[in-house]
């Protein structure tokens, strides 16, 4: 147990030199994991407006930040709508401190539910921001909604040119509620979708393709959509951060309550699955990789968990070699 006493968190993101950056939800507050343990808040982010599933959600770091100065990336819930925004990370690691904040983009729909949240870089230095159809699920089929979307855009908002949709942020469309977002070693593209009532997903996420919601949900053989990689009952899943370590996806569970351990990709289909950790922790948000392992950020305090003793958490988890078909939890 790396940490405890956290309230509401929901994203984890790993400094170079050990530190740690962590948002809270409803508190807007973003904290500091220090090297040698212990929690120091860095701010609070201007302009948060909690609301359900909204709030202070994904945070992102570029690939070369973490130095004197840099940009930390927030996805946050305003009271008119979601947005991505950036604030320079002044100082150094137990003395940040988060400076004045820019638009990156805006007009993201917001609702009580299905607010997306994750934001993280590419291997091409592109940011990607995973967006919720807002309960609206006309949204993720209408191209000039950003609700429903995985979005691509620089690290100063613009639209890149080689985009699928000329003059258009959209990526890729037809989603519900993406909150996981990560690459492989092969450079694929994969992202976890909650379902409504029976399917959630893990999707291979390619530019300008439709993932079918609200018109199917799971693998439905509708030549019109891109099916899912592999789905779960909603019941086992309820799927939210994931992270790569080489060609392993780690996915973190919220209702299932448990972290999926995904293999062999080989940066494509077909994929086997096993849980671990199921019901040790509760819910489970976010899990990352560090240098020696995974962290995992439990959710019990969100007001659809169990709290424990100790919650909310950051956890430290330990891979070690495969062995035959089985893989590390």
């Amino acid at each position: 147990m790396l940490e405890t006493g956290l309230s509401v968190p929901w994203s984890v993101v790993p400094l170079p030199g050990g530190s740690a950056l962590i948002s809270e939800r409803d508190s807007a507050k973003v904290l500091e994991r220090l090297p040698q343990g212990g929690l120091r808040t860095v701010g609070t982010v201007p302009g948060v407006a909690p609301t359900g599933e909204g709030g202070l959600l994904g945070l992102a770091v570029p690939e070369h930040a973490a130095t004197a100065f840099s940009w930390l990336y927030v996805y946050l819930t305003t009271s008119t709508d979601n947005r991505v925004i950036r604030m320079p990370l002044n100082g150094v690691s137990g003395r940040y401190s988060l400076g004045e904040p820019q638009n990156v983009i805006v007009g993201i729909p917001k609702a009580s539910n299905h607010d997306g949240g994750r934001i993280a870089f590419g291997p091409d230095g592109m940011l990607y921001i995973t967006t919720g159809d807002a309960r609206d699920g006309a949204n993720a089929q209408s191209l000039t909604s950003l609700g429903g979307k995985i979005l691509r855009v620089t690290a100063d908002g613009d639209i890149p040119a080689d985009n699928p949709f000329a003059g258009s942020p959209v990526w890729s469309y037809g989603h519900r509620n993406v909150q996981g977002l990560a690459w492989d070693s092969h450079g694929t593209m994969w992202a976890s979708e909650f379902g409504e009532n029976t399917w959630d997903e893990l999707n291979i996420i390619k530019p300008g393709a439709n993932y079918g919601w609200p018109v199917v949900e799971g693998i439905a053989h509708d030549s019109r959509f891109t099916d899912p990689v592999y789905q779960w009952h909603t019941d086992q899943a309820s799927p939210s951060g994931i992270a790569i370590v080489g060609d392993t996806i780690f996915m973190a569970s919220l209702r299932g309550e448990r972290l999926w351990t995904i293999w062999s990709t080989d940066g494509h289909a077909p994929v086997s699955v096993a849980p671990y950790f199921a019901g040790m922790f509760g819910r489970l948000r976010a899990v990352v990789a560090v240098a020696d392992g995974l962290w995992m950020l439990t959710n019990n305090t969100d007001g659809r968990g169990s709290p424990q003793a100790g919650d909310d958490k950051l956890i430290a988890v330990t891979l070690v070699p495969a062995v035959g078909n089985k893989r590390p939890g």
